[in-house]
């Protein structure tokens, strides 16, 4: 936890955002894997680990906004608990480290939102089951109606704070890059012939958990990297194959990194491979250098999508005016997704309030245009925002054979070209960087290898030291 007073100011401007009702903020449950007593390992929800801070499961509170008041819903542990799993301190001890002055047991919430049932009760869309049925038992709802009676207010007051990383939290997130840095190079040095892609999957895992925490989300790592979030790790390596490792580490307090790197295995691009990589590797450096406070992430993207579409071009993959392929999407055949989304508590940060009240505002609307569509941010850049820049060129066959057998974009895609590029696999390239007052950084204090160069000594040191 961060000091308490942080919590304290947090949900002082909460409640200046949301000025009148009650917000719930509902800490998640332990969830069962195959039997009660075995549970996944427990992942507290982000929201109120940024407002309230304490990462233990069957923890709630209200904030009664006109009052000034929260109160801290959960239950002391009895003799059996400390028998299992040792002392615990109490609830009230537990509120005080968040700065909170009333405790209740859990018993005593749904009492308390009955009570409240005459003003407005504000939540965030539940995306746990077991939260989605106390909200709806509680508060008389239907499930389905969960969604659409979630609070805008509240939801719009979440992503405007939580947006914006303080200096603790940069520090922070620049602390556990390190972590990150290790897992990537760690990958880079086991992409050599022969290699099961489990254990590299399993080594760079095991890295965050020897560090007490876990990854931020299921490692992505396989030679077919034209398959976007491909977490299966069956492939054994040969030289010359491409390995794309997309994977992040997140601290114990929650916080998350998230890079990826492609790997040639054995240590040499091929000139075929090493002439993609390039113009990823120019999308992604162009894309570092444009991002800068008050500048819309959209119009960042569209640069990347430019240099991927006009290396494409030079190649003989894509012809024609590239203003308009990329204006008309044709180059989402092989940039078929967006440029980046922001990061912090989530690997995705927010996702579970709504991206559009994250990524997006009034100044900016999604667009519904095949890949713009799955840009996650669009909006203005402001300083402290922690956000991802990862542009990839993907030969994915089956979309290649649709788009051809439609005709579509055929004045600005040379399908005879790409049919020689079935069985590339994907290249994605993706950095961490903060918005700053004048500009933006790489988070952490050292880059993770991304030159060629750079990264085929990688793999090519792993042979040397043996």
């Amino acid at each position: 936890m961060f000091e308490k007073s942080k919590y304290v100011e947090r949900r002082q401007k909460l409640m200046s955002l949301v000025k009148q009702g009650v917000i719930l903020l509902l800490g998640n449950k332990e969830v069962s894997l195959n039997y009660p007593a075995n549970t996944y390992s427990f992942r507290q929800d982000s929201s109120f680990l940024y407002f309230i801070g304490l990462d233990i499961p069957n923890l709630a509170a209200l904030i009664d906004v006109e009052k000034n008041d929260v109160v801290l819903y959960g239950d002391d542990i009895d003799i059996e608990d400390v028998i299992w799993m040792g002392h615990l301190p109490s609830i009230k001890d537990l509120a005080a480290l968040s700065g909170i002055e009333h405790v209740k047991p859990f018993a005593e919430l749904a009492k308390d939102l009955e009570t409240f049932s005459s003003r407005k009760i504000h939540f965030t869309p539940p995306y746990r089951n077991a939260n989605k049925i106390y909200i709806s038992e509680s508060l008389k709802m239907p499930l389905a109606k969960l969604k659409e009676n979630s609070s805008v207010e509240l939801s719009k007051a979440i992503a405007l704070l939580r947006s914006v990383k303080d200096a603790d939290e940069i520090a922070h997130l620049d602390e556990i890059m390190a972590f990150g840095y290790e897992m990537h190079v760690t990958a880079m040095k086991m992409a050599q012939e022969g290699m099961h892609e489990q254990k590299i999957a399993g080594a760079i895992e095991g890295i965050a958990l020897q560090y007490g925490a876990r990854v931020s989300f299921p490692v992505i790592l396989s030679k077919h990297g034209e398959i976007l979030h491909n977490h299966h790790h069956n492939n054994i390596l040969k030289k010359g194959d491409l390995l794309l490792c997309d994977a992040g580490f997140e601290s114990n307090m929650g916080y998350a990194t998230d890079n990826t790197r492609t790997i040639p295995v054995g240590g040499d691009f091929s000139q075929k491979q090493r002439e993609i990589y390039e113009i990823v590797l120019k999308a992604n450096n162009t894309a570092i250098a444009m991002s800068k406070p008050g500048v819309f992430y959209r119009d960042v993207h569209l640069a990347s999508a430019k240099i991927v579409a006009e290396g494409l071009k030079a190649l003989g993959l894509m012809k024609g005016d590239i203003e308009n392929a990329v204006a008309q999407g044709a180059h989402a055949l092989f940039y078929p997704h967006g440029l980046g989304h922001m990061m912090g508590l989530d690997v995705h940060d927010m996702e579970d309030i709504g991206e559009n009240y994250v990524g997006y505002d009034e100044t900016v609307q999604r667009s519904d245009q095949f890949g713009l569509a799955y840009l996650r941010l669009a909006k203005k850049l402001q300083p402290g925002f922690v956000l991802t820049v990862e542009p990839g060129i993907y030969f994915i066959p089956a979309l290649i054979d649709m788009w051809k057998a439609e005709h579509k974009f055929e004045q600005f895609i040379d399908y005879d070209k790409v049919e020689t590029y079935k069985g590339f696999g994907g290249i994605r390239l993706e950095d961490d960087i903060l918005i700053t007052e004048t500009g933006c950084r790489i988070m952490g204090n050292n880059r993770i290898p991304i030159t060629p160069e750079e990264v085929e000594e990688t793999v090519k040191s792993a042979c040397k030291a043996k």
